[in-house]
């Protein structure tokens, strides 16, 4: 209470797509993207800054294990981990989930990413995904779906807040390679970028 938050009247986002009125102000792509630390479905660590100084991450934010679209997305993300590695990036995702719910969610359906547990929302706090809706008077914690780009500068490469779960995988694997290919056909950003 007593701070100041800057809020937006909307913010274009991936695709050109538009959302609206009264969301707090988004990372963009060119912003220091925050640092946490958070523990993994096998209970070890994982702080953000030193996986981003190995790899591009790419940065998945969602609400719960066990929902449809949730399992769809980190099936798709899983299923493509080979893909995510000839670009050179690491998939983690962070969900409200604990790190037990997580393990068995992993291991049920043979999942090859990094699963984060924020019960708090402190990360998702951070990157401003985390919501509250009103379910009659009660507040429920709630989690934007969400994906960012994360370069080995840790500067933010690219922000989804309107994920597309059909197609978002490909969106994602599709800026990866243009990226890719950008750092390597003009010799020029790529020794800017180097």
């Amino acid at each position: 209470m007593g701070q100041q938050t800057s809020w937006v009247d909307s913010v274009a986002v991936s695709g050109g797509v538009e959302f609206g009125a009264k969301q707090e102000a988004l990372l963009a792509s060119g912003s220091p993207a925050p640092n946490f630390c958070l523990l993994d479905a096998d209970l070890e660590p994982f702080e953000l800054a030193q996986a981003w100084r190995e790899k591009i991450v790419v940065l998945h934010f969602y609400l719960h294990d066990r929902m449809p679209l949730s399992l769809r997305q980190t099936i798709s993300f899983s299923e493509h981990q080979d893909d995510f590695e000839r670009c050179g990036a690491r998939v983690v995702a962070v969900s409200l989930d604990d790190c037990l719910i997580h393990a068995d969610f992993r291991d049920e359906h043979g999942l090859d990413l990094s699963l984060l547990s924020d019960p708090e929302g402190e990360a998702c706090r951070l990157y401003h995904v985390w919501q509250e809706r009103q379910d009659g008077t009660v507040p429920r914690p709630s989690v934007l779906r969400s994906t960012f780009v994360i370069g080995c500068d840790g500067r933010v490469l690219h922000a989804d807040y309107k994920v597309d779960v059909p197609v978002h995988v490909d969106s994602i694997l599709g800026f990866l390679n243009n990226l890719s290919r950008r750092k390597n056909g003009n010799r020029k950003e790529h020794r800017r970028l180097a």
